[in-house]
């Protein structure tokens, strides 16, 4: 009963169907090729020529599938796996089309009634399937247009509005933690949260956290947090921010960086995104409003400026939990929370995957293992006693996912002390849920959510397999007598790309003779992981990233 259509030309689809009968579910293509001894780069082009076709007569929760014989494609799938520059390179030449690889299956030709290959060299002649793969594509998210966005924050008693910074437009105000969210960070949370209720009187107090901070920092490089511009007319008085601002940890005192108001009044000028929760809990404590023995928890979303590595995070959830105990109980308390905290993790864990995770304290003064981007930041912001690490391989020691803090200098009682654990429940999502790269927790793509339903947390199965990736360098002068950021360069290129950026090294490092001259070269690898990015979006996105290093770094290009 199906309608059968010949001579129909697979680039050219819209023109055989009319507009009602565009919405295709399934496309499939077994084994295609020019015809004769047609090589590498022209079979690519006709696959390119396709699957643009497909993207107009495709539905949207459709599927496209493509057989090839074996190393063909051009993935890890195929064995063996042929040179790049020799396959059809079918997911690249996919991604130009708008289209992820999803699935690859064998292609099982036995099981297709009536099925005989045919065709070797355009003779009818059988070629040989054997080890063969049918590629299973659907259509990605398009890429987001970023426009400017402006967020409002309490600043002490008066509301203040702020350009968000481009790199955090997609980031901020997702709602991750609220009460609807089926996150996996809000999912890990509240297991954690329920397991801590067990042992401790527990109480939330994450709502109302400004989101901005005033004065300058101590102890932090300046590079590592996001400094925000308030207009004018937006920057609050001393007075407005000094009750609610106060007792925060890192404000400095009014001095020759300032302005003043119309009414004469000193106003500081810098103002930053919270690159943590802490001073909010060290100001809660210094306003004695804790009550002894009770966890408080403390949670939300934190921003810190870092370069480009796949567990490093300009913003990540972070879960702060305090705790005033008496003078003498500390060590205790604090070893019933950490063993607390690995009860439930390691439950967790195997509970998704069946395998018992390496949940290891480690103290600060014997941390053998390298620190991660999260555990270099919380060494700045002070005095760490341990460093929690999870890891997937019993006999690793793990990546750093919490640190603990005691504190006896925090509170005016002599009698009391103050336990702390700050998390990163994003590292610990990617940990438990098999999350390979951070930038999948915040994408768009509804298929990410649905792995994770009513809050139930599972490994995690990419619906992009195999994202191709592309290499580019660029060279340039560093200023006379500067110190290159290299943090700000990193930054300026999550920025242009759009979190496409996977991967930036150092390659080579040359100081002219004479002149004295420093020149860098990096290598700057391109690589989405959760939407189809094509070679040519690449190139574009390489060439504004040598425009913008060269207007905001002052260097100049080789």
């Amino acid at each position: 009963g199906a309608e059968v259509v010949f001579s129909v030309d697979c680039t050219k689809l819209k023109e055989y169907f009319l507009p009602g009968e565009r919405e295709f579910d399934r496309i499939y293509f077994n084994f295609p090729h020019c015809g004769r001894k047609a090589g590498v780069v022209k079979n690519r082009e006709l696959l390119a020529c396709f699957f643009h076709s497909c993207a107009e007569v495709l539905a949207e929760q459709g599927e496209v599938h493509v057989a090839l014989c074996n190393g063909q494609g051009g993935t890890p799938a195929d064995r063996p796996r042929r040179e790049w520059h020799n396959s059809w390179q079918i997911v690249a030449v996919a991604a130009g089309a708008g289209f992820v690889l999803s699935d690859v299956q064998p292609f099982k030709a036995e099981t297709i009634h009536g099925y005989k290959c045919t065709g070797y060299r355009s003779q009818d002649k059988s070629f040989c399937v054997e080890g063969a793969l049918n590629h299973i594509f659907t259509r990605s998210t398009p890429a987001l247009c970023l426009t400017p966005v402006s967020c409002e924050t309490q600043l002490g008693s008066q509301k203040v509005s702020f350009q968000v910074p481009q790199v955090l437009v997609d980031k901020i105000n997702r709602g991750f933690l609220e009460l609807n969210s089926s996150h996996p960070v809000r999912t890990i949370k509240e297991k954690l949260s329920a397991g801590l209720s067990q042992a401790f009187p527990l109480q939330n107090i994450s709502s109302c956290l400004p989101l901005l901070h005033q004065g300058h920092l101590h102890g932090v490089c300046h590079s590592s947090v996001f400094w925000i511009a308030l207009s004018p007319g937006e920057a609050p008085s001393t007075e407005e921010t000094s009750q609610g601002l106060a007792n925060a940890v890192w404000l400095s005192q009014l001095g020759q960086d300032t302005d003043r108001n119309v009414q004469g009044c000193p106003i500081p000028k810098q103002f930053y995104l919270r690159p943590s929760l802490l001073p909010h809990a060290q100001a809660i404590v210094r306003k004695g409003a804790l009550s002894p023995g009770t966890l408080h928890v403390l949670s939300g979303p934190v921003f810190r400026q870092c370069r480009i590595t796949p567990c490093s995070m300009p913003v990540f959830h972070e879960m702060l939990i305090v705790l005033t105990v008496s003078r003498g109980t500390e060590n205790s308390c604090s070893q019933v929370l950490v063993d607390n905290i690995k009860t439930t993790t390691s439950s967790l864990h195997q509970t998704v995957s069946g395998v018992k995770p390496s949940i290891s304290l480690q103290e600060a003064t014997s941390f053998g293992t390298e620190l991660n981007e999260f555990a270099a930041f919380e060494c700045q912001l002070g005095e760490i006693q341990h460093f929690l690490c999870v890891g997937t391989d019993p006999d690793s020691s793990g990546s750093c996912v919490g640190v603990i803090r005691t504190a006896p200098d925090e509170l005016k009682s002599s009698e009391l002390v103050v336990v702390s654990a700050s998390l990163n429940l994003d590292l610990l999502a990617m940990l438990l849920c098999g999350i390979s790269d951070w930038r999948m927790l915040w994408t768009s793509d509804r298929r990410f959510l649905q792995q994770f339903p009513e809050g139930e947390l599972r490994l995690f199965k990419s619906f992009s397999l195999y994202p191709p990736s592309y290499v580019h360098d660029v060279s340039f002068w560093v200023p006379d007598g500067e110190e290159f950021d290299e943090v700000a360069f990193h930054t300026l290129a999550r920025r242009v790309s759009g979190e496409t950026v996977v991967s930036i090294q150092l390659r080579d490092s040359f100081q002219q003779p004479g002149t004295g001259r420093r020149s860098l070269c990096y290598r700057v690898t391109f690589q989405s992981c959760d939407r189809a990015l094509g070679c040519r979006e690449a190139a574009e996105m390489q060439l504004r990233f040598r425009e913008e290093i060269q207007q905001h770094l002052g260097v100049t290009l080789r």
